[in-house]
């Protein structure tokens, strides 16, 4: 089978098309997320706040003036959900909820110090 420029070119942009149509899924909830949590129970802190960037599924924590230190991991299904890890000092809090559009919301946990609750997201930039 001999291949001719247009055979290639058609075949490159077929795949090109292909791979786009694959990445863009996940690609939905990109952008610069607001995070608020809540403590239903324990003696947790309540109210702190993280800004978070997703990037094709990845997170990572965007410190601002007056943050909480802390290390954010996991990610984001091409479907919202989440499945997050949230370290401040020795402490390991596991989040999981769904994002849907410009919002989300869903659960986390701390059981080192018996602490649960809720958090809620707003996206803010693409």
């Amino acid at each position: 089978m001999m291949f001719t420029k247009q055979t290639a070119a058609a075949l490159g942009l077929g795949l090109t098309m292909i791979g786009g149509a694959l990445a863009a899924p996940g690609a939905k909830h990109d952008g610069i997320w607001s995070v608020r949590l809540a403590t239903d129970s324990g003696t947790c802190d309540s109210g702190d706040s993280y800004s978070i960037a997703v990037e094709n599924g990845s997170v990572r924590y965007i410190p601002g003036p007056g943050s909480p230190p802390a290390i954010v991991s996991g990610r984001i299904g091409p479907d919202g959900t989440v499945d997050l890890d949230i370290r401040r000092s020795i402490a390991k809090a596991d989040a999981s909820g769904r994002l849907n559009g410009k919002s989300g919301s869903g659960t986390w946990q701390l059981a080192m110090l018996g602490c649960s609750g809720r958090w809620t997201a707003q996206k803010r930039a693409a």
